[in-house]
């Protein structure tokens, strides 16, 4: 989407939301619970947990509508509302992490001559497709099985990578949005995004044998 239509469809879907309208709410949980679920996993220990800093975090969401002045992108809002009732919640419970600690920073990543550069048009993307994607029939590429191993993989990262994975690949977030969301150093944010992603090519190259 365009940069002016996505700013004017957003003004358009904070008017519905300020009005009351349930169907535009409901929109906008099914578009962003799953990554607000995931980036509060990213600072709370147990799922359980995770999801009531969501609940609670839309309940913020909620009375802070009106207020919301458009300085960032209503996601990124959102997520810092996430990160704030995490953090909260976790000095509450004593069961917050330091992000840095989920990061897995002892794990091998997939070598970074694969990926794009910082001065490539689309930096971080893949060079080339995993193997044999070449030879398999391009319906096999929108098969189900392969999106179910790229959810399954997302699912099964460290926390830390899921967030931001989730943020940059599924909710389309620059890398300023989620290190401001986040509070992580552009540095931190690319190692964490490319471990992801590098994870997730090689689920999809095992799959593709």
């Amino acid at each position: 989407m365009h940069e002016r239509s996505a700013a004017q469809h957003e003004l358009q879907l904070l008017e519905r939301l300020r009005a009351g309208d349930e169907r535009s709410f409901a929109e906008l949980v099914d578009r962003c619970h799953g990554t607000m679920l995931a980036v509060a996993l990213a600072h709370v220990r147990t799922r359980a947990s995770a999801e009531e800093v969501v609940q609670e975090a839309w309940l913020g969401v909620i009375r802070g509508l009106d207020g919301f002045e458009s300085r960032c992108s209503l996601k990124t809002w959102i997520l810092r509302i996430v990160v704030n009732t995490a953090k909260s919640r976790g000095v509450r419970e004593a069961r917050s992490l330091p992000f840095a600690a989920l990061e897995g920073a002892g794990e091998p990543a997939v070598d970074p001559r694969r990926f794009r550069g910082p001065e490539d048009r689309y930096p971080g993307g893949w060079k080339a497709f995993p193997a044999n994607w070449h030879r398999l029939p391009d319906e096999t590429l929108h098969q189900r099985e392969a999106l179910d191993v790229i959810v399954a993989t997302i699912t099964g990262l460290p926390p830390a990578q899921r967030a931001v994975i989730r943020m940059r690949d599924v909710e389309g977030c620059s890398a300023e949005e989620v290190c401001e969301a986040l509070g992580l150093s552009e540095g931190n944010q690319r190692v964490l995004l490319h471990r992801a992603r590098s994870r997730v090519r090689a689920a999809l190259e095992e799959h593709l044998v």
